[in-house]
């Protein structure tokens, strides 16, 4: 009996050896090779900064990649973003108009008109704020806005992911750009704020002669523009003085992100004001570049000023008085008095900031034409 009993033991010790030792083989070696799906790695995209530029402002969560560029460049001409499959982007922000539309102000899907213009897009990559008022600090939080917004592609989140989703195309670009076809807001929004860092302008005359040196000279028209403009004759560099980056910092590291130039003397549309709560910030809005402009008419937040000449005439005239206006609009209520000649040599000058090479770029194109 207790031989039996022995034999029982030793056969069950034996047992659970090879069990315990059957188990541990089905385990994975920690230090050995890592089997199934590979992670996703998608190719860096490598943005080019122009000499003399600064940094371009990529956050850590969201890096530039290939496949991400061309998704957002797809889903900023997509029609399918707005709510009857009839606007995009693209539509209020047309390449050959330096993405402006040409109009005052902006009408969605509905016809509704909007209070504002539409901005140009360029060098996105090296600002901070974004909208007239600023009211986004990120172009991913900006992407998603017009979307939703009732006067403008009027769409809900939820039927725009359902809609992507449902399309092969999405299907590929999503899982190459983020390693599965999963559509989400978030996605959405990097990829289009991908694409928009890589909307650089940097090509233009005025580059050729002041920036780059390359032995492109300005005529004597644009010459004595370009002299007017550096200088209190014109005095137009105090907030457009780093204009040749586009970065909207002023000259002298004054921060000119936003001001009032005296375009109203009452303003119903408050601008940054409608953003911080501050009667100081009453009438002030984003300083745009002055590249391109040529092609960004008309002009103001509003859209109150048609072409060129009357922008020029604008600040000839001087602005309105205001509580908030800038101090460097120093002539404002009084004017400036310039010339003829000094208002055509300033105009010819604020063409040579067009970027013809940027217009064109097929890289910014609608990928459905």
């Amino acid at each position: 009996m207790f031989r039996l009993k022995r034999h029982i033991t030793l056969f069950t010790l034996l047992s659970l050896g090879l069990l315990v030792l059957a188990v541990s083989r089905c385990k994975p070696d920690p230090k050995g090779p890592i089997t199934g799906k590979p992670p996703h790695q998608a190719t860096p995209y490598d943005l080019e900064v122009p000499q003399g530029f600064p940094p371009a402002l990529v956050p850590p969560d969201n890096p530039m990649t290939v496949e991400g560029v061309r998704l957002g460049r797809h889903l900023f001409y997509e029609k399918a973003l707005s709510g009857d499959n009839s606007m995009s982007c693209g539509s209020c922000h047309m390449q050959q108009r330096a993405f402006t539309d040409g109009k005052a102000v902006s009408k969605g899907i509905d016809g509704i008109a909007g209070r504002r213009s539409a901005m140009p897009l360029f060098n996105l990559a090296f600002e901070e704020k974004f909208f007239w008022d600023g009211r986004s600090i990120t172009l991913e939080e900006q992407a998603l806005i017009p979307i939703e917004d009732p006067i403008e592609l009027n769409a809900d989140l939820d039927t725009v992911i359902m809609r992507l989703e449902s399309r092969a195309l999405y299907q590929r670009l999503f899982e190459n750009a983020f390693g599965s076809p999963e559509v989400t807001a978030d996605r959405i929004a990097k990829a289009i704020a991908q694409f928009e860092r890589t909307l650089i302008s940097a090509n233009s005359k005025f580059d050729k002669v002041m920036r780059l040196k390359d032995g492109t000279q300005f005529t004597p028209l644009e010459d004595q523009g370009r002299a007017m403009y550096f200088s209190e004759e014109g005095d137009c560099f105090h907030c457009h003085g780093a204009a040749e980056t586009s970065y909207l910092m002023g000259a002298f590291g004054r921060d000119l992100q936003f001001a009032n130039n005296g375009l109203k003397k009452q303003y119903e549309d408050e601008g940054r004001a409608e953003v911080t709560g501050k009667p100081s910030d009453v009438g002030k809005f984003k300083v745009p570049s002055v590249r391109n402009v040529e092609f960004t008419f008309p002009y103001m937040h509003d859209g109150s000023i048609p072409n060129l000449d009357s922008l020029v005439g604008f600040y000839n005239f001087g602005g309105h008085k205001h509580p908030n206006i800038d101090p460097n609009m120093k002539a404002a209520g009084e004017g400036r008095g310039w010339t003829p000649q000094q208002r055509n040599a300033l105009k010819a000058f604020l063409q040579t900031f067009t970027d013809y090479e940027f217009l064109q770029d097929t890289a910014h194109s609608n990928p459905f034409q």
